[in-house]
């Protein structure tokens, strides 16, 4: 968890200790905060000491029993300015993966120039609708969400019209691993490494494959997007961070150009992925 982000729930947690050790007419101890609301003993001394980020329906309940309902705006605000960096799945995956989806569309309208890398599986934006669905499946179990995958699958898909848009480029990395991993049944990786064959001739994309024999300079890691080199999506198996600091987005700018250095590109990459196909047929 990054400090700043720490940082900021632990001033959240000052500022509620504060509401209620000031509340009017007598001092309210946290057991009895606990005991208004239903909650574990331990949840009060968890939120004021910053080791549990608060619901905003938390929030309002802890305004209220303070007897001091109007700070509740205050506190909803402070918890909507670290959490727009760190966004948990638990939270955004509560209706499911569509709005994930809808959220990335948006945030693509104004982006010229992307870099992404991943080890583990295709892009989303190079995905066929069988792959998509596949990858949606598995994730509604793990964080065992809402299933909306038909919903999910389109917005990925009205995601993609973006690589038909010529004043958009793609500047993208994948491990070769990426091109086995069975995240699906076969015949839909099959598909799918048909897909990324012909992603390569598009004019908007420039996909670069990392051999497995390739000499690294650093190893591989987390999957991240960098978008117009001022902004830094990284997805973590608890949440994405969104990531702004000058200073942050130039670290992950020389881990991409680092790990591009070891990418094979054009023909070399359509090889790669051949090759991975025809591994795949043999099985």
């Amino acid at each position: 968890m990054s400090t700043d982000y720490q940082q900021a729930r632990e001033a959240l947690g000052v500022r509620l200790r504060e509401l209620r050790l000031s509340a009017p007419g007598r001092r309210l101890t946290g057991a009895e905060l606990a005991e208004q609301h239903g909650w574990n003993k331990s949840k009060v001394s968890r939120l004021e000491n910053g080791k549990q980020t608060p619901t905003p329906g938390d929030l309002r309940k802890w305004a209220e029993a303070a007897g001091q309902p109007e700070a509740y705006e205050e506190l909803v605000a402070r918890l909507r300015g670290f959490e727009s960096h760190i966004r948990s799945w638990r939270r955004q995956l509560a209706s499911g993966h569509r709005a994930v989806q809808d959220t990335h569309l948006n945030a693509h309208a104004d982006v010229s120039v992307f870099r992404g890398w991943e080890s583990a599986m295709i892009f989303g934006i190079l995905q066929t609708p069988d792959y998509a669905r596949s990858i949606f499946t598995r994730y509604a179990e793990l964080q065992r969400s809402p299933r909306d995958t038909e919903e999910a699958v389109r917005s990925r898909m009205k995601r993609q019209e973006a690589l038909y848009d010529s004043s958009k480029r793609f500047h993208l990395i994948l491990w070769e691993t990426a091109l086995h991993a069975l995240v699906c049944p076969p015949s839909v990786l099959a598909a799918q490494l048909d897909r990324l064959v012909g992603a390569v001739g598009l004019d908007t994309v420039e996909l670069g494959i990392i051999p497995l024999s390739a000499s690294l300079k650093i190893p591989p890691a987390t999957a991240f997007w960098i978008y117009d080199d001022h902004e830094v999506i990284v997805e973590n198996w608890h949440a994405e961070l969104w990531i702004d600091d000058e200073a942050s987005v130039d670290t992950y700018l020389r881990v991409w150009r680092t790990l591009s250095a070891s990418a094979v590109y054009g023909v070399d990459a359509q090889n790669l992925i051949s090759a991975a196909r025809r591994t795949l047929c043999s099985r």
